[in-house]
């Protein structure tokens, strides 16, 4: 019997099985290996030969951060380079969505309750995608934003922060609010602030940087563009006399029981505007505590009938035409009968002899009317237009109107009774006083100004000191005689507001009381006084209109408000009286 061989080898079949199952592993994970280079070749493909810059941009964006840098608001001066609008340090809150989404709603409401800010679209910026910067409330007062994220810290959220941005400050409160104008949450709302937004907003800067696990990247990416501040605008308000003015005007209108009122503060000879005054007021820190309607400026805004202040204007006319003089001679009865409608004057009296001054000084429509006749309605128009009635004196402020003065040509003859003392037609204040002006000006027209040299208004329009204007409307010899007749007006032998009289001054003036215009009727009055001083060499004209006072007229009402304001006027910039008599024009015959 033979013994086993040695050393025998594994049978084939096992050692076949072994290689098989080896080779095909290697063939699976060659495979597998193959699938995933392609996977990255065809990403690779995509990222750089596809659209490569789009992707790099957003790798980019989402580590890129871009906040604005304010540009500081230009402050808005008085005459005398005081403040009456300013920007004072103030926070803008921001919050950072990825810190702040999962507990958007909690820190909403804190916000919303803090700031005033609408709970829906704050509640949308914490939970802004792939966002790291969204504003939720700018120029904040920075004890109000302080406080707010105080408050959302001690809650225990976090993401929520502040920046520097400048506040808007009025350090006068009320002080010409009506001509500044106020700032809202988004920018300017209303008043110069608005006009002369472009000068006075600049333009804000911006800082880009990379950022890395919330934190800025030394050696990153870092552009800025510095800010650009804006423009100081500087008005011919003074803002004493403003302030002295307000009070006096607030004073009258309170004391009369009236609706509103304004007073118009004009230098003479440079036709700068010295106060625009407005009552009811409000304060340009907190506007939205006063009505809608006393936001504006009805210096301005406002259209009403002159009344007899108008009359000054008229007579200027008559005589600059060689129609009258101030002695003409009038015969006055106690009443007019016109194209069916009866013209009475403000008392009653029997047929009287007057002067044209004693028209005026007694303020006698009958003898106004009377003394018109013989001067057409397109010469009067013609002569009232030059004085700058019937069209905006762009002094500029938003909301002006141009008032209504009818075409001459196209007056009736009634139309032409009315006109001649201040009905039937309208004006704003600013107008009138201009107008006013003009006679106490050696019967020069200038242009009313607000602001110092000249600015431009968002809507092109250049104004200020260095555009003003100029016309000659009537001779200086009968300017000298208008305001020596309406020196009579105060006359207490003669006219009608002796309350107007200043100690030592020879003043000039005219009342006015007119029926007020309301919805095709006619309710109420507009009571009014005009004037200048000295009245032989004028310096300051001043124009005060209280509208629906309880009782009394432009003598009693207008007249005492345009003392005080005048003798403050007078005594601040060192009117020394002139030391002449005054007017002795005859007012009867």
């Amino acid at each position: 019997m033979s013994s086993p061989a040695r050393g025998r080898r594994p049978a084939p079949t096992l050692r076949r099985a072994r290689r098989g199952s080896s080779q095909l592993r290697m063939r699976v994970g060659m495979l597998v290996i193959a699938a995933v280079l392609s996977v990255f070749a065809a990403r690779l493909v995509q990222l750089q030969a596809v659209d490569p810059g789009q992707y790099a941009a957003m790798a980019a964006e989402r580590g890129t951060r871009e906040v604005v840098l304010p540009a500081a608001r230009g402050d808005i001066l008085d005459r005398n380079g005081d403040p009456l609008a300013a920007s004072i340090d103030g926070l803008m809150v921001i919050a950072d969505p990825s810190q702040t989404a999962d507990d958007a709603a909690e820190i909403a409401r804190l916000l919303a309750d803090g700031l005033g800010a609408d709970y829906f679209a704050t509640l949308e910026k914490l939970r802004e995608d792939d966002s790291r910067y969204e504003y939720i409330a700018r120029r904040v007062p920075a004890t109000t934003a302080l406080q707010v994220v105080d408050q959302v810290s001690e809650a225990g959220f976090q993401g929520v922060y502040t920046e520097i941005d400048p506040v808007r400050d009025y350090p006068a409160g009320e002080v010409a609010a009506n001509v500044l104008g106020f700032m809202g949450t988004d920018g300017p709302l209303a008043g110069m602030e608005l006009t002369f937004d472009e000068q006075l907003a600049g333009t804000d800067g911006s800082a880009r940087y990379r950022v890395g696990g919330g934190n800025r990247i030394p050696l990153g990416e870092n552009s800025t563009t510095d800010p650009v501040d804006g423009q100081d605008l500087t008005l011919t308000i003074d803002r004493d006399v403003q302030w002295y003015t307000q009070q006096v005007l607030r004073d009258t209108v309170e004391g009369a029981r009236a609706e509103s009122g304004v007073a118009v503060v004009q230098d003479t000879l440079t036709g700068e505007i010295i106060a625009l005054a407005d009552y009811p007021t409000f304060d340009a820190n907190n506007p939205l505590l006063a009505p809608e309607s006393d936001l504006g400026s009805r210096a301005l805004s406002d259209v009403y009938e002159p009344g007899s202040v108008q009359k000054a204007l008229t007579m200027a006319a008559l005589i600059d035409a060689g129609l009258v003089s101030p002695e003409t001679q009038v015969e006055v009865p106690p009443y007019l009968e016109r194209q069916g409608r009866r013209i009475g004057d403000y008392w009653d009296h029997e047929t009287l002899r007057l002067t044209l001054a004693g028209i005026l000084a007694k303020s006698s429509n009958i003898g106004t009317v009377l003394a018109a006749d013989d001067m057409s309605s397109t010469a009067l128009d013609a002569y009232f237009r030059s004085f700058g009635l019937g069209s905006r004196t762009d002094i500029g402020v938003r909301g002006e109107t141009s008032g209504i003065l009818p075409a001459g040509e196209g007056w009736s003859d009634m139309e032409h009774d009315r006109i001649v003392f201040g009905q039937a037609m309208s004006v704003n204040a600013v107008q009138m006083t201009s107008a006013i002006n003009a006679i106490a000006n050696g019967g020069v027209y200038i242009s009313p100004s607000l602001v110092q040299g000249t600015a431009t208004t968002d809507d092109g329009r250049t104004v200020g000191t260095g555009a003003r204007e100029t016309h000659r409307v009537v001779s200086e010899e009968t300017a000298t005689a208008t305001a020596e007749m309406m020196e009579r007006v105060v006359d207490p032998a003669a006219g009608v507001a002796e309350a107007a009289q200043i100690p030592g001054y020879r003043v000039a003036g005219k009342t006015g009381t007119a029926q007020r215009a309301v919805e095709g009727g006619y309710e109420g009055t507009s009571v009014s006084f005009a004037g200048f001083a000295p009245a032989d060499q004028p310096r300051f004209t001043v124009y005060v209109v209280v509208h629906d006072p309880a009782s009394g007229g432009g003598g009693t009402v207008a007249a005492p408000a345009f003392n005080r304001i005048m003798s403050h006027v007078l005594r601040k910039f060192a009117v020394e009286p002139t030391g002449a008599p005054a007017s002795t024009l005859p007012v009867e015959w």
